[in-house]
């Protein structure tokens, strides 16, 4: 999908794809707000409110960057199915983790299961914070950040700004977005079914490797530069 597909105003094709984008955006909120309030069975749970703010500003302001600036980016991002079967298995089954993180922080407010210190949930929302803008930084400096595991024609491997630290700083950017998500809703018990979700993004991160060594050219020699797949020093 060219620039001019994508950007055009009198595009049949760009419009549609921008109602698309719009519609997803929204429907993601919308997803995440009733989630959280239908299970918090009240519409004053504030810490839910902050969080989603937190992420809609920061998110509307990239969203509309990439459509002006690189829309194809934006277009892999909006791609959902996975062609290879292991990572189609490591998706279906972390689905279960990732809902039970955010349907759990409802029902703790609900029956005040956590007694959190106000200082916690501040600084969990700024790290909530953190981890989404450190995957902000990989969409500005890789165009091919999609959101399936694939390698594309003319794709190019990325050395530069985080990928000079480790080689899948995304998936850094995303563990602590969900690490840190249910203490900043005011949760200590969907921190277990957040810390659930890491084992599959290692194992993502596992097969990504195979797929890109196989298939990038140039991504050997760049493993042996940068050594670190997510922690540095560690692994």
């Amino acid at each position: 999908m060219s620039t001019e597909q994508v950007t055009s105003s009198g595009d049949t094709m760009g419009k549609s794809f921008l109602r698309t984008a719009i519609i997803r955006f929204a429907g993601m909120f919308v997803v995440l707000g009733l989630m959280f309030f239908l299970t918090a069975w009240t519409v004053y749970y504030w810490w839910a409110w902050i969080y989603l703010l937190l992420l809609a500003i920061p998110a509307a302001f990239l969203a509309r960057y990439l459509y002006k600036n690189n829309p194809e980016l934006l277009e892999r991002r909006m791609r959902m199915k996975e062609r290879l079967q292991g990572q189609k298995l490591i998706v279906g089954l972390s689905w279960i983790f990732f809902l039970a993180t955010f349907l759990i922080p409802g029902f703790d407010f609900r029956f005040g299961w956590s007694q959190m210190p106000l200082w916690l949930i501040i600084l969990s929302q700024a790290l909530v914070l953190a981890g989404y803008s450190i995957v902000a930084w990989v969409f500005k400096v890789n165009s091919y950040a999609s959101r399936i595991v694939q390698v594309e024609t003319g794709q190019k491997v990325v050395t530069t700004g985080p990928y000079a630290i480790v080689r899948h700083p995304m998936y850094v950017g995303v563990i602590i977005f969900y690490v840190f998500s249910p203490p900043a809703l005011g949760s200590y018990w969907a921190v277990i079914t957040a810390l659930c979700i890491v084992p599959f993004i290692v194992a993502r991160t596992i097969g990504e490797e195979k797929e890109l060594m196989a298939n990038l050219a140039g991504y050997r020699e760049y493993a042996m530069k940068t050594r670190y797949r997510l922690l540095p020093g560690v692994w």
